[in-house]
């Protein structure tokens, strides 16, 4: 047997049900007040602060001289990572980039409106990212590359990563392999909420940023709640959280195997089996204490913690359909629908940011070199977000052409429409005023 909760839906309260809605990070007014001292500290001390932050949260030897990674430091990287790890950066990087230039869009389009009149899009590349690498719970090369390629697709030609140092001051070596594979060469050790501050008013060696991108811990969702007026803070990705839809076609136990990728990031991720069989239910519940003894310590007790706290189990439902009516409510940051024939479920999916198909498709593969982007965003925020891409890192112009023949149309409706909202500049600029200047020329 296992401690993992588990919840027979239908007999839920209204309450009970929307209580398995929220995650850790719903209520981060906590996180709001520590953090607030934290960003005017890095805003009026800059460097100094950075460091000491560095050493007193992160425990890292770290000092105002060497907050930025030096080449040496990345040069050094590739001979402390195993040359099957190197392989698979490079692997996922390539899958990554493929995908990503294929969102790409043309530089610029133009339509004909009506005759002699035109309009569309211009596409160009937002000047300066920081990138956000969490290490925390952990070392994560693959955010390392899911937010690097499409940036680097994208065009961007400011880029720079801030991410946690080591004890010893060193960043993760995978990371730094990963940055350089994907085209980024600088990197800050700074992590966190003062990472934010940093890259939102910069310092003496971090050069401020238009926009920050990339998944982090409540300080860091916190920090970008409060900065959001300095910076762009991008789409809202806390911790993680995974839901596996399971059908009856499927052994109980894979979907406890997958349950728990997600669930091993730490004890403020979220991870639901939700299936509408109990023998589903019932084998994933007996699978567990198998896989757990498979894993490492302390990654058992990160998913221990989720699976039997407040924020995960396994949730047995009366149909179908009522797994999906969950599904929607909960809006998944990661979805993986286990059956035998997937596509059957997925018209039935509207509130998801991913949406892996199948028994051959778990959250590790699209986590690492599957292609569409693992950064995504969570607390439900699927409903008006999509997955990071390359559109996060280009802004859009609209572009407009009017020729001289088809003036007089677009003038004379123009003039009607701005006299009715009380506009008289608007309708001077449509009308005879600005004939008499064009027959008048240069």
């Amino acid at each position: 047997m296992t401690s993992a909760r588990f919840y027979d839906y239908a007999s839920l309260s209204v309450e009970e049900k929307a209580a398995l809605l929220r995650r850790s990070e719903t209520d981060i007014s906590k996180f709001i007040e520590k953090v607030a001292p934290i960003l005017e500290a890095v805003r009026t001390e800059g460097d100094a602060a950075l460091a000491r932050f560095g050493r007193e949260l992160d425990r890292a030897e770290v000092t105002e001289a060497n907050l930025k990674v030096t080449p040496a430091e990345f040069d050094a990287a590739f001979g402390q990572v195993d040359s099957d790890v190197v392989a698979a950066i490079t692997f996922g990087i390539d899958n990554i980039r493929r995908f990503h230039e294929e969102q790409k869009p043309e530089a610029m389009w133009l339509k004909e409106i009506r005759p002699g009149a035109y309009a569309g899009d211009r596409f160009t590349p937002i000047q300066s990212v920081a990138l956000y690498v969490p290490r925390g719970k952990g070392s994560f090369p693959s955010v390392t590359m899911m937010t690097s390629v499409p940036a680097v697709v994208a065009g961007v030609p400011n880029l720079a990563i801030v991410t946690p140092p080591a004890p010893d001051g060193s960043v993760d070596a995978a990371t730094l392999v990963a940055a350089r594979l994907a085209g980024v060469e600088t990197v800050y050790k700074v992590g966190g909420a003062q990472a934010v501050a940093a890259v939102a008013y910069g310092t003496e060696t971090v050069k401020p940023a238009l926009k920050i991108v990339g998944p982090g811990s409540p300080w860091v969702v916190a920090a970008k709640r409060l900065l959001s007026g300095v910076i762009d803070t991008g789409l809202p990705a806390g911790p993680s959280e995974v839901m596996i839809l399971a059908d009856d076609s499927v052994h109980g136990g894979l979907a406890a195997l997958d349950l728990l990728i997600e669930a091993e990031h730490g004890p403020d991720s979220s991870a639901y089996l939700v299936t509408h069989s109990r023998r589903v239910a019932e084998e994933a519940l007996a699978a567990l204490p198998e896989h757990w003894a498979r894993m490492t310590e302390q990654r058992v007790a990160f998913s221990k913690a989720v699976l039997t706290g407040s924020t995960g189990g396994v949730v047995l439902t009366s149909s179908i359909e009522e797994s999906y009516q969950f599904v929607n409510a909960y809006a998944p940051e990661h979805l993986e629908i286990l059956s035998e024939e997937p596509f059957i479920h997925l018209g039935h999916i509207t509130e998801a940011s991913e949406i892996l198909m199948g028994t051959h498709t778990p959250v590790s593969i699209a986590n690492f070199s599957l292609g569409p982007n693992a950064v995504l965003p969570t607390s439900r925020w699927a409903r008006t977000f999509g997955p990071l891409s390359v559109s996060d890192f280009v802004k859009r112009s609209s572009i407009g052409y009017v020729t001289a023949p088809a003036y007089a149309e677009f003038a004379r409706h123009s003039h009607k429409l701005a006299l009715y909202e009380g506009f008289s500049s608007h309708a001077n600029a449509v009308s005879p005023i600005r004939e008499a200047y064009l027959k008048k020329g240069g």
